[in-house]
């Protein structure tokens, strides 16, 4: 008796096309599940080339079965979500439409290297304009220490002698900015309103500002664990410092020209003590530095 054939890859030529309704793909280590009609819906795309005239047994699996394509996982949804609906749709402020134009070129998708053409010049442009900008601050900074020199009585020598500032003029051209310190404690009052108040330690001081100017300002005494990797332009309320003492810190900034402009704190009772009737308090203040 004739053995029944076993359900392989060893199919006839007509059935090599033969892929489930829902597809699971593997991109880069990001899973992604979509149904076969998407993965077809562009002719000519590398997609539809991989998905209509190959069987599947010719393509890459991984442990799990799924197809894998060694792409960039997280830019892949934009491209499915174009195959979907024929539509682009990015995040506000998206910075990877040069990386998405590159994927929509690999995957064979002209329509969808056009639409990201437009978005794309619009950031150059905007950098360029930023990139200006900058200069003409630059060029105002300088002028403004050529004010600073000749009210100083620092004296600017020709070809032979090239222009020194002194350190006095290097703290003036330092950008201006923001950063609030602040920190959480507690205390503990008695039944006596009369009765000092016994502080605690400080548990942790926070730092809330400039990228840029925590930097500059803390340097190494700045803990940067909890929000790593961060570009200096940007802001950040997550930094604390590695010391507890707050006039350390206010040190610090007065050294780097800033002085306080505001503050506040409050205070909330959070528990009694059992056997001495002392109220814990915790209390939480914030103080806001500037340099102009």
């Amino acid at each position: 008796m004739a053995m029944p054939e076993k359900s392989s890859c060893t199919k006839s030529s007509k059935d090599f096309s033969h892929f489930p309704e829902i597809v699971e793909l593997n991109v880069g280590g990001q899973v992604y599940i979509t149904r076969y009609p998407t993965l077809v819906s562009v002719p000519g795309s590398l997609l539809w080339e991989m998905f209509s005239e190959k069987n599947p047994c010719s393509l890459i699996q991984d442990n799990k079965g799924r197809f894998f394509v060694d792409r960039d996982g997280f830019l892949f949804r934009y491209v499915l979500d174009y195959m979907r609906d024929r539509k682009l749709v990015l995040p506000d402020h998206f910075p990877e439409c040069g990386r998405l134009q590159r994927e929509a070129e690999y995957f064979k998708l002209p329509e969808l290297v056009k639409m990201l053409a437009p978005k794309i010049n619009m950031i150059n442009s905007v950098a360029n304009d930023l990139c200006q900008s900058d200069l003409e601050e630059l060029s105002t900074n300088i002028d403004i220490a050529c004010n600073l020199s000749s009210s100083n009585n620092i004296q600017v020598s020709g070809p032979d002698n090239p222009p020194a500032l002194t350190a006095n003029t290097g703290s003036d051209l330092k950008k201006a900015g923001f950063i609030t310190i602040g920190y959480r404690g507690s205390y503990t009052l008695g039944r006596d309103s009369q009765t000092d108040a016994k502080f605690r330690r400080v548990a942790r001081i926070m730092v809330c500002g400039k990228i840029s100017l925590a930097k500059e300002v803390f340097g190494d005494t700045l803990n940067e664990s909890r929000d790593p990797d961060r570009p200096p332009e940007r802001y950040t309320s997550r930094y604390y410092l590695k010391f507890n003492f707050l006039e350390q810190a206010f040190d610090k900034l007065a050294d780097a020209g800033f002085h306080m402009v505001a503050c506040n704190s409050t205070g909330t009772c959070t528990i009694t003590h059992d056997q001495t009737d002392d109220k814990i308090w915790t209390s939480y203040t914030e103080y806001v530095f500037c340099r102009e």
